[in-house]
């Protein structure tokens, strides 16, 4: 399979889906897109900008990630996540507030890092990193706010942004960009983009998001030497499960596109 096979394949996929879908993918130096400036409502997609400012504002010494941050039962919120169901533990450090975040998508511990971070410094990095059409009003679970129109939105386009900055950018330390990588590494929900992925020769690193009737997807993927970078974002789904089946098979042409024609 050759890369405009691979295009063919994806587009083939989102057109059949029975639901809005966008894309966006860098891979081997070429640019894939589908409706990539469409906004969407950013479900848990928003914690990547979250997990990037955090690093940048530890950098700073604005936050130290070993420090511990106490938890209340007023603290802990359901849905995803494991802070929820234990009992005992009154504090965890900002590190592990961080990895919770993002590889079991915890949302109190997210919330807890939005109070620490401070919304308005989230939004300012997010537009530093010309992610002009994403942008975090609430918190999570916070639908009261999602009823008066305060949501956070963001677009496939801008997410990959965010993972490259993240993984392959000049604005943190290497050591900070490790720390993103290696976090995204030990997602535990991977029955999206790394579902049909062989990992023997790809490692996947990937966040999802999920509302009623949304299903996201966003990914590092590496093999040898090379790092591609892609977003999936879909809504106005009826079922979630053609969602979720539209973003495995676009993982599986990336694993065919890989697998077929590349050296690893």
């Amino acid at each position: 399979m050759n890369i405009e096979q691979l295009k063919l394949n994806v587009y083939s996929e989102l057109a059949r889906c029975k639901g809005r879908a966008s894309l966006f993918m860098e891979i081997e130096g070429k640019i894939i897109e589908f409706n990539s400036q469409e906004v969407y409502q950013s479900a848990s997609l928003i914690k990547i900008p979250i997990l990037y400012e955090a690093l940048r504002q530890i950098e700073a010494g604005i936050i130290n990630p070993d420090e511990h941050v106490n938890i209340k039962d007023s603290d802990k919120i359901g849905n995803t996540g494991v802070l929820q169901v234990l009992h005992g533990v009154k504090s965890y450090t900002i590190r592990d507030l961080l990895t919770l975040m993002v590889i079991v998508s915890d949302n109190s511990a997210t919330n807890l890092i939005i109070n620490l971070l401070s919304k308005e410094s989230i939004n300012k990095t997010i537009r530093s990193l010309s992610m002009y059409n994403t942008i975090l009003q609430r918190k999570m679970l916070d639908f009261q706010s999602v009823k008066s129109g305060m949501d956070n939105f963001t677009t496939a386009a801008d997410i990959v942004k965010c993972l490259k900055e993240g993984v392959t950018g000049t604005a943190l330390t290497k050591a900070s960009r490790d720390i993103f990588l290696s976090i995204l590494n030990q997602q535990q929900f991977r029955e999206k983009l790394p579902a049909y992925m062989n990992e023997e020769y790809i490692t996947a690193g990937n966040k999802t998001g999920e509302l009623p009737g949304i299903e996201h997807d966003c990914a590092v993927v590496i093999y040898g030497n090379t790092r591609a970078f892609v977003a999936v974002l879909i809504d106005n789904l009826a079922e979630p499960e053609i969602g979720r089946s539209t973003i495995r098979q676009i993982g599986k042409h990336i694993n065919d596109f890989i697998r077929g024609d590349s050296t690893i």
